[in-house]
């Protein structure tokens, strides 16, 4: 990955690429009804990628982020797998990203365009599960719950997928990689409330809760982010 000269966030140099040394996370994805998913991601004009017919595959993830080169946070996603702008096979739409700190929120707006808001996230990441919380401006938006699996037998994995993003009417891709160990998945396992923000109702719409087709727990993950391309 090529090394620019970085960027300037509340006054820090940071460095690309970014990299995270040590993080643990969870995620689940669901089989969701595809038209009303497109209308959720409309305002980006991605398509999304249906691998069965009226189907889209929608993810829900919590991150806690241990040591990487923007602090320490907890974070939230929801995300989309959608057919390439970039004619690239598919990529990860990145629909939401609550954060619970202010450096990063910054730096995921200004170098990737990552719709990161400010909220209070809540993990639970001892005990037989794991669990995340997410209140913004005090009003619960969503909690999940995921149930670890059996242990993957490659014992590291790494990957790679682009991940899109749409801010202030432009659409980015940012390429990035990971490297995972202490990998659990299953499937099935995850459980899914909703509140009152406006997030749970378009995850109601296109119908969460439901069950998960599958769910991984991540033990430990690397990773690093390069610098965003506009693509339109």
């Amino acid at each position: 990955m090529t090394i620019h000269s970085g960027h300037v966030i509340l006054g820090q140099h940071v460095t690309m690429p970014v990299r995270i040394r040590d993080a643990t996370a969870a995620a689940a994805t669901f089989a969701v009804r595809a038209g009303p998913a497109r209308e959720v991601v409309r305002y980006a004009g991605v398509d999304l990628a249906e691998p069965r017919q009226g189907r889209a595959l929608c993810s829900l993830v919590f991150v806690r982020y241990v040591d990487g080169d923007l602090g320490p946070y907890h974070e939230f996603g929801v995300a989309f797998l959608i057919r390439s702008p970039t004619g690239r096979g598919v990529g990860a739409f990145i629909h939401w990203l609550p954060v619970n700190q202010a450096f990063t929120l910054e730096a995921g707006r200004s170098i990737w365009g990552f719709p990161k808001e400010m909220a209070d996230i809540e993990l639970g990441l001892s005990g037989r599960t794991r669990s995340c919380a997410v209140r913004v401006g005090g009003r619960f938006a969503v909690g999940f719950l995921v149930r670890p699996g059996i242990p993957v037998p490659s014992g590291a994995a790494a990957t790679s997928i682009d991940a899109y993003t749409c801010l202030d009417g432009a659409l980015r891709r940012t390429p990035w990689e990971l490297r995972a160990s202490a990998v659990r998945a299953r499937a099935g396992g995850a459980e899914v409330r909703l509140g009152d923000h406006p997030i749970a109702d378009e995850l109601r719409r296109i119908g969460l809760p439901g069950r998960a087709l599958f769910t991984s727990v991540i033990g430990r993950m690397r990773m690093s982010f390069g610098d965003a391309e506009v693509v339109r």
